[in-house]
């Protein structure tokens, strides 16, 4: 109970940090007043800007950073559990290469004929992706073994990312062009509360997935023949899991495009500080990767002063460093 009253509040000063700081600073007693206005009509006499700013712009890019953080965590958590790689985080499936595709063909293709948002048509395309993955894994002998999984996915990111040069080069202007690369580098600027009632839920329904399956998970640490051993129905495991991150992925993709190293980072420094029992870990990942990608998103709008980073570029210089630390530190434990 203490430990998740800790983390509950480490959670609540993250997101109030992120909403008090950005290109104009707003102290912390006035979001807080502004919560109380909203939530509890409190009656607080407040600058209506300030109060937009906070309700409207800020609060909402928090929450659905901090969904997306832990969404991204959570998904590679099982994802290096179930097929025992390192390596593999949430856009090995070649999710995010799918979504980019549906994204770019909706901007730039009009398809939908207007009636399908970028979103919708990045979650289409992330989907598709998803299937092409795994029609590819059982073409090739197994829609479960991990190598099949694992090549699969490599080749249909290059596939999806192959389409979406094409489509770019081919019918973009040089403004569109700028606006797609931007969403495609992780983007929160345009997220508002229908993007927190889908991000949160997602997320919270994949963490709960994965912590009722917490005992397969450690069993799959040594191996699925270790897992069926011990009572485990490993294909059904498999399956509901892979499809959980997919799902989860495909979501979080759609809303804010493609931010990276948060599902590879985060699991392994959570294993360095609490070990592989998954109670403890999947729990400790989503909260750490939702305080990555607050503290990233906060880092992207005060940076560089009157402009905003896309977020994955924040991920990505901080990630990559950090990762090579990890690895560096596994090595010398040895």
């Amino acid at each position: 109970m203490t430990r998740t009253l800790l983390a509950l509040a480490l959670l609540l000063i993250a997101v109030l940090a992120g909403v008090a700081i950005g290109e104009t600073s707003i102290s912390p007693q006035v979001v807080l007043q502004v919560l109380a206005n909203k939530l509890w009509a409190a009656g607080y006499v407040l600058d209506p800007i300030d109060e937009g700013v906070v309700w409207n712009y800020r609060l909402t890019r928090t929450l659905v950073a901090a969904a997306c953080g832990a969404g991204l965590a959570t998904c590679g958590v099982i994802l290096q559990s179930l097929l025992r790689n390192p390596l593999a985080d949430p856009y090995l499936l070649g999710i995010s290469a799918g979504a980019s595709t549906g994204a770019v063909l909706v901007a730039l293709m009009g398809v939908g004929g207007g009636l399908v948002s970028l979103s919708a048509g990045a979650f289409v395309g992330a989907m598709a992706a998803f299937a092409l993955v795994i029609l590819l894994a059982r073409a090739s002998g197994s829609s479960s073994g991990t190598g099949q999984i694992i090549l699969a996915g490599i080749a249909g990111s290059q596939l999806f990312n192959a389409l979406t040069a094409y489509l770019i080069t081919k019918s973009a202007s040089s403004e569109q062009a700028r606006g797609i690369l931007f969403w495609l580098l992780g983007n929160l600027s345009g997220v508002r509360w229908p993007s927190v009632w889908l991000a949160v839920p997602v997320a919270l329904v994949g963490l709960a997935v994965c912590l009722w399956h917490r005992r397969a998970l450690d069993a799959f640490t040594f191996g699925s023949d270790s897992a069926a051993s011990l009572g485990i129905p490993v294909r059904r495991v498999q399956v509901v899991l892979v499809a959980c991150a997919a799902l989860v992925t495909a979501v979080m993709v759609s809303i804010v495009g493609s931010i990276g190293f948060v599902g590879l980072v985060i699991p392994h420094a959570a294993r360095l500080l609490l070990g592989t029992g998954h109670s403890r870990l999947l729990p400790a990942s989503a909260l750490g990767g939702a305080l990555f990608l607050i503290a990233a998103d906060v880092l992207s709008r005060t940076l560089i002063k009157g402009q905003v980073i896309p977020v994955g570029v924040v991920t990505a210089l901080v990630g990559a460093p950090v990762f090579a630390l990890i690895l560096i530190g596994r090595r010398n434990a040895r």
